[in-house]
């Protein structure tokens, strides 16, 4: 048996403006991803054991935080890490018709809290692209899949998944799936505030769609606020940019996140905002100190956790 591991890293959207629904459900996105350092390890364990059924390479899948089972985390092929593992067999199936794969046994320590915004689930999925095309190269003896066709079988599997793999700091367009780099210089520091209850996608969009029937809710899509304070290094003039479409639709569904962002402010946060579709509030702080005050004035907060972490951080990190 060998072992696989590697870190999936989560985000924040420092720009989430979200244009019209499409035809196929999914809203028009435009964001600005970036990369934090709060990461779950996610491990491929291959058996000795090989199939030719792409429905059975995956063994199981296991979620635990501090060494407890995560029960809110689906544990078959429902998660997206499984799925992943599946599509990447599936495409080598198609180039080597009649291979044996090994089967494995998906293993996730989780950092990065399930349904917060910070794409969890689609980290997970990405380590799991690039640990099993890695897996399955070496097992044919063939050359790797590669980036440009893991990204592809990404977005299939979601429209964060993508960025996922990348990290750093992106543009996502479409679904948020069409990605383009952006430059970004120093490192910013955050203060996450984590809900103990999470907040559903698509019911988050859901209340947008609701909000801007009933109200004048205007979708934001120009980024060049945002990308010029990228460009600068400075933290404040980040803060005066930082936006998201779908926060009026968070905070309407969970109105006690309101309480955690004027908490932040009160603490010394240079802005807040709540992070993807929520619960996770990202509290943007001047520098490592500065976080760690804000973190301490949190401590206590009813139902809420804090985490000091920064970005741009890479996407998967295999080791």
């Amino acid at each position: 048996m060998s072992i696989w591991h590697a870190a999936a890293h989560s985000k924040v959207n420092l720009h989430l403006g979200v244009g019209d629904a499409r035809e196929d459900g999914y809203h028009e996105l435009v964001t600005v991803f970036q990369g934090l350092n709060i990461a779950d390890d996610v491990t491929l364990r291959v058996q000795d054991t090989y199939v030719a059924e792409i429905a059975e390479v995956v063994h199981s899948c296991r979620a635990e935080a501090a060494g407890q089972r995560m029960l809110d985390v689906p544990e078959d092929r429902r998660n997206l890490a499984w799925r992943a593992v599946e599509s990447v067999a599936a495409a080598y199936a198609k180039k080597h018709a009649g291979a044996a794969f090994p089967v494995v046994d998906i293993h996730m320590n989780k950092r990065i809290p399930a349904a917060g915004g910070m794409a969890g689930g689609s980290a997970d999925a990405a380590a799991a692209l690039v640990l099993a095309d890695r897996i399955y190269a070496q097992h044919l003896q063939v050359a790797e899949l590669g980036m440009g066709k893991l990204t592809e079988l990404a977005a299939d599997l979601g429209a964060d998944v993508p960025f996922m793999l990348h990290g750093n700091t992106m543009l996502g367009t479409g679904r948020g799936d069409e990605l383009t780099s952006l430059m970004s210089r120093g490192s910013y520091h955050w203060v996450m505030a984590l809900s103990n209850k999470g907040l559903s996608t698509p019911e988050v969009f859901h209340k947008l769609d609701e909000l801007r029937a009933k109200e004048e809710l205007h979708a934001h899509l120009d980024i060049t606020e945002v990308s010029q304070a990228l460009l600068s290094g400075d933290p404040y003039r980040l803060a005066g940019s930082l936006h998201n479409d779908l926060q009026p639709a968070a905070l309407s569904l969970r109105p006690d996140l309101r309480t955690t962002l004027v908490a932040g402010e009160r603490a010394g946060a240079l802005a807040g905002i709540v992070s993807g579709s929520g619960p996770t509030i990202a509290l943007l702080c001047a520098d490592e100190e500065h976080a760690l005050e804000v973190s301490g004035e949190l401590v206590g907060l009813r139902g809420v956790r804090v985490v000091h972490t920064s970005g741009p951080a890479p996407g998967v990190e295999v080791g």
